[in-house]
């Protein structure tokens, strides 16, 4: 068990420090067996790290791990510094700068590092995200705060009933764009979710996260947020989008519809992608030009936003797959389900050890939908037996519905109604671009 003033370290490693009266921050000296000194600030370590290496910050910034196994001594020769961050002065007031409101709901929207500590303060006020991101007083007039500090994992449909009714604040008091920093694991499902809560739109609303964090060389936090900033206050387009780098390189932010977006790679920063559809617009980080890609709905304050950010969690998301369990239907039931999203297996299919218990479902009154696992393509439930099959049982399809996207509107939607006719017919009817009547064809689209 490590102590907090030797955060990270444990085992034989924790024990010298402690004889060594050495603490995080402390300047420390650690003198090798073959006669090597290297001088630095004690560094914390996380958690699980192993018992065998101390790591200093040296001087120049970099971090070493030195073994245990190769150290002579270890003496603290210095107390150190608490770090230190410069608040950055006041912006001078520009005139006519679209207003645009940052939601934090993961902790930080940007950090600033001191390097030589390696300790990290948030930056929220407009003054000290301009400092981090100075690209963003050229804007907009920011305004930020946090609303949650969570990992998006632990994000639930509270969460997202929250996000919207704060969203929705914001646009009732003048907000030309609303930028909302989340992580990516979950950003695609949030974006759905804000899709349906909020209708009828009358700016951009603008999911933004970072594959990388901000401490590290390569990160995309600032470029994600002043390209999702840049989109949020000038798109000509209201609707809700996952903004992120379109490639690997520093060239372009592209925002993607809420609905039609998946998470595609673990940690490239081109992870998401449109699916089947356009992206709703692109801003160039190098000439700052901006590009409405999206014929759909336009900017208007005018317009009446609709307030929908109600969530039921009984639905579930059943993957098929070789040897799926009936069973885990059954459960569904037993637990409560009020509506089951199948992710079949190409045009819409499950294994037909499966039907008594989906039959069991329809009888209960209980909404069964289906759509397909893979990336591109629709379901089409009238090719094979399988499928129709599975029609004749009252599964009903959900032509090229995003399995996610579908598992968040069956959520809104049992929020909605308790008539479970009233639900499959919500469920087949598109509210926010989730479902398009034709599959386009896109020179390029990426599979």
């Amino acid at each position: 068990m490590s102590h907090p003033e030797l955060e990270g370290y444990h085992g034989e490693i924790l024990e010298h420090l402690r004889k060594a009266r050495a603490r995080i921050g402390n300047l420390i000296r650690v003198t090798s067996k073959t006669g090597d000194v290297h001088e630095g600030y004690l560094f914390p370590r996380y958690q699980y790290g192993d018992q065998h290496h101390v790591v200093l910050k040296l001087r120049n910034g970099y971090n070493v791990g030195i073994h245990l196994g190769r150290t002579e001594k270890i003496e603290v020769i210095g107390e150190g510094e608490k770090p230190k961050f410069t608040k950055a002065p006041p912006l001078p007031k520009q005139f006519r700068l679209p207003r645009v409101s940052i939601i934090s709901t993961g902790g930080t929207i940007a950090s600033r590092v001191d390097y030589r500590t390696g300790a990290v303060e948030p930056a929220l006020s407009a003054e000290e995200l301009a400092s981090v991101v100075p690209e963003l007083e050229s804007i907009a007039e920011i305004d930020a705060h946090i609303l949650y500090s969570e990992y998006s994992e632990n994000l639930t449909p509270e969460h997202w009933t929250g996000m919207a009714e704060e969203a929705a604040r914001k646009i009732s008091r003048g907000a030309d764009g609303i930028i909302i920093t989340h992580g990516t694991d979950t950003m695609h499902y949030t974006a759905a979710a804000l899709s349906f809560a909020l209708q009828h739109l009358p700016v951009p609303v603008i999911l933004v996260g970072a594959q990388r964090s901000s401490d590290r060389p390569s990160s995309d936090a600032a470029t994600n947020l002043t390209g999702g900033t840049a989109i949020a206050a000038a798109a000509d387009m209201a609707a809700v989008g996952v903004a992120m780098h379109e490639e690997i390189s520093d060239h372009h932010i592209i925002a993607h519809k809420g609905t039609r977006v998946r998470k595609c790679h673990s940690s490239r920063r081109d992870t998401f992608k449109s699916i089947e559809t356009r992206p709703l617009a692109r801003y160039d980080l190098t000439t700052h030009r901006l590009e409405t890609m999206d014929s759909g709905t336009k900017r208007d304050k005018k317009r009446q936003l609709t307030l929908k950010p109600s969530f039921d969690p009984s639905a579930y998301l059943l993957k098929s797959y070789p040897g799926f369990d009936h069973r885990s239907i059954d459960s569904a039931i037993q637990q409560g389900a009020r509506g089951i999203v199948l992710e079949g297996t190409g045009l819409g299919h499950v294994p037909r050890t499966s039907y008594d218990s989906i039959s069991h479902a329809v009888r209960k009154d209980i909404p069964v939908f289906m759509t397909s696992q893979t990336i591109w393509g629709r379901v089409d439930m009238n090719v094979y037996s399988t499928g129709r099959d599975l029609l004749n049982l009252g599964v009903a399809p959900l032509e090229d519905m995003i399995p996610e996207t579908a598992l968040v509107k069956l959520m809104w939607t049992l929020a909605q109604t308790k008539s479970p006719d009233e639900i499959r017919r919500l469920m087949l009817e598109p509210v926010a671009g989730e479902i398009i009547p034709r599959t386009p064809y896109l020179m390029e689209e990426v599979h």
